[in-house]
């Protein structure tokens, strides 16, 4: 395992977490959540769950997350897109023989979905938790009078909902949000999806998961009480277990 910078497309560096080698037939790509990084403990704990199995793994900070060196007049959809696609390049050209796939929680899920229906892609396989497959209607939910009216007089609003650090959420990144709706967007490729989602999640509601699943025929595993962080006890290790059966298994178990 190793930490390394990796040359992006739009004039800066990629951290990322590179625990992969010449010898892995597999290497799952792993992203993180809004306002995580590459060290998230479900980023950790899936890395060392598949690591043991000998699937390789990267993990990647989207700007302005983790040690990342932008700030977040960078954070925009395309950007994310674009590190995505870098990060996947890199892991081909390190492994031209390996399978790639994915594991996303959160905001990477969303932006993972983009990706598959807008980008050139190698993934076999994604493994979405808690995806907020609806996340423009998430943040119009979370916009109040005040955050609104800074969006609008400084072009910017700052969260920090206990973030690895505060995230600056631009005007244009809530633009790009109207841009990028997954249910009038998303076209099914050749990658296999699983996705599991806590039926208690606070934050990515249970029911637009559902919604998603049903209209997209993407197989949905629910756990019982799990919330959107899946601190609910059982629930993280229910995730790993269904990873590592997903990413291992040859044919799909599901």
């Amino acid at each position: 395992m190793k930490k390394e910078s990796i040359q992006g497309k739009n004039g800066y560096n990629i951290p990322c977490i590179n625990n992969f080698n010449k010898d892995n037939k597999k290497v799952v790509i792993i992203s993180h959540g809004l306002g995580s990084s590459k060290e998230s403990p479900t980023a950790r704990a899936i890395s060392s769950a598949l690591t043991d199995l000998g699937i390789g793994t990267i993990r990647f900070d989207f700007p302005a997350h983790g040690e990342s060196p932008v700030d977040g007049e960078y954070f925009r959809i395309e950007n994310c897109l674009d590190d995505l696609v870098t990060v996947e390049s890199y892991v081909h050209a390190q492994v031209p023989d390996a399978e790639i796939s994915y594991f996303s929680s959160s905001f990477g899920a969303y932006i993972n979905l983009i990706y598959l229906s807008t980008r050139h892609h190698l993934g076999a396989k994604s493994f979405l938790r808690c995806a907020a497959v609806d996340l423009p209607g998430i943040f119009r939910k979370e916009t109040t009078p005040k955050i609104e009216e800074q969006l609008n007089t400084q072009g910017y609003t700052i969260i920090d909902k206990n973030y690895h650090r505060p995230l600056r959420i631009t005007k244009q990144f809530c633009e790009d949000l109207e841009n990028y709706d997954l249910f009038k967007m998303y076209k099914p490729s050749n990658t296999e999806l699983l996705m599991i989602h806590g039926d208690k999640d606070e934050t990515a509601s249970i029911l637009d998961a559902r919604q998603f699943s049903k209209q997209f025929g993407v197989k949905l595993i629910e756990v019982k009480g799990a919330d959107h962080q899946f601190k609910t006890p059982g629930a993280m290790k229910q995730v790993i277990e269904t990873a590592k059966q997903f990413f291992y298994n040859e044919n799909g178990v599901f």
